[in-house]
């Protein structure tokens, strides 16, 4: 019994390893194509990127603004709730403003780009990979780096950071709708106290997660679909495991970056 799991920690941490080296010879291929190819006549393909940066924002502004404005929400009543008993209410736009913008807005809004786009990603390379369609760029001289990861990683690093912007005032507003609605706080003082309490490192601290979580999502999500082998049900397995390894990371990613701003600071 022992054994066995020892082996499946050995054989889970053997795969862990090779995909985090697929995933850097990835982003280095990616690099590559980005910054040196424009030199060598690869030329970026704009309005594939721009049509991707649609569906990778645009289409996913409803709804990480919903999430947003519950989050929101949720913060103000639980924040009241505990900062009441100690009759420090005053503070709650403060906590609600600094949590939304440092961790949820970024956080929250990744993860349903993750879903919604990465999957699609990886369900989209993943059926082109098993039809053979990528072999066919290949043969016809088109790198599929170049032609198919570079402007999906360019349009998540655009939308993201958007995204994020916008949920971080859509998060507040939903703030502002408990203390007035619920809690019969003055909205001129409740904006006053949320924008006295933020610094500009909480906004670069949630800008700089969003532009790392969107490189997640577009190399994991890439990665997966690119190794996709066999049939239909491969693909669906890439888009799961894109999804599952996009999350942990992103997760994993926050921890780190969070740590980098406060703890040292």
């Amino acid at each position: 019994m022992v054994s066995q799991f020892i082996r499946g920690v050995g054989h889970n941490s053997l795969g862990l390893l090779a995909e985090a080296g697929g995933v850097w010879q990835l982003a280095v291929a990616s690099v590559d194509c980005l910054f040196v190819g424009p030199f060598h006549g690869d030329r970026i393909r704009i309005r594939p990127t721009i049509l991707l940066i649609v569906k990778a924002g645009y289409n996913s502004l409803s709804l990480s603004s919903l999430i947003a404005l519950l989050a929101g929400m949720i913060m103000a009543l639980q924040s009241a709730q505990q900062l009441g008993e100690v009759g420090a209410i005053s503070l709650m736009p403060n906590l609600v403003a600094s949590s939304i913008i440092r961790e949820l807005a970024p956080l929250l809004t990744a993860i349903i780009v993750a879903g919604r786009f990465g999957s699609a990603i990886a369900a989209e390379l993943g059926t082109m990979k098993v039809s053979q369609e990528i072999d066919a760029l290949t043969v016809m001289g088109i790198h599929p780096i170049s032609f198919l990861v570079v402007p999906r990683l360019l349009a998540l690093a655009i939308s993201l950071p958007c995204l994020v912007i916008f949920s971080d005032l859509v998060g507040i507003f939903g703030g502002l709708m408990i203390a007035v609605g619920v809690l019969k706080l003055g909205a001129t003082g409740y904006m006053i106290s949320t924008f006295d309490a933020l610094q500009l490192q909480d906004v670069a601290t949630g800008l700089v997660k969003s532009l790392i979580f969107a490189v997640i999502i577009g190399l994991i999500s890439c990665r997966q679909g690119l190794k996709t082998q066999g049939g239909a049900e491969q693909v669906g397995r890439a888009t799961t495991a894109s999804v599952v390894h996009s999350i942990i990371l992103i997760i994993a990613a926050d921890l780190f970056v969070t740590a980098i701003f406060y703890l040292k600071g």
